[in-house]
């Protein structure tokens, strides 16, 4: 099976059904994604697939196959000299010191580039009916929701 993953190709020997939160993880060694309910609810898994946000512990495989994924290690670019530049979301949530414990945040920043991919200005409401579906142990919401907007101006230039 083909995959194309952050702009590479990959070809896995895999069965159809297994879910590609473990092809990622186990195969492929893509641990950005992280694990952390098994069943879609608190969005630690979230990729994008196509441009959309999607748990990948809810995807098989085969409807991964011939469409465009991107992991959390997908949304830095790599300038011209070689460097690294974060994505707005990474600098926004780092700026603002969103993370505690780390176990929901590649999940939080995919969610959120994938917002801003549709919409590169959301308002509060927006930013909360977007993120609404992954869940923070930590409670970190408020946090979570001022790196959104900030990401959004970053991305914007201010």
């Amino acid at each position: 099976m083909e995959l194309s993953i952050n702009g590479k190709n990959y070809s896995v020997d895999d069965s159809p059904d297994r879910l590609l939160l473990w092809v990622l993880r186990d195969e492929l060694g893509l641990t950005g994604t992280k694990f952390g309910c098994g069943v879609g609810i608190c969005g630690s898994c979230t990729i994008h697939i196509d441009g959309q946000a999607t748990r990948s512990c809810l995807t098989m495989l085969s409807q991964a196959e011939g469409r465009q994924i991107r992991t959390l290690e997908g949304l830095a670019s790599e300038n011209p000299d070689g460097s690294i530049a974060l994505h707005p979301v990474q600098e926004a949530f780092i700026e603002l010191q969103v993370h505690q414990c780390g176990y929901c945040m590649s999940g939080q920043m995919m969610q959120a580039a994938a917002l801003l991919e549709t919409n590169p200005d959301p308002s509060e409401e927006e930013i909360i009916g977007a993120m609404d579906k992954n869940l923070c142990r930590c409670g970190t919401y408020p946090r979570i929701r001022k790196a959104v907007a900030r990401a959004a101006e970053i991305a914007a230039g201010a």
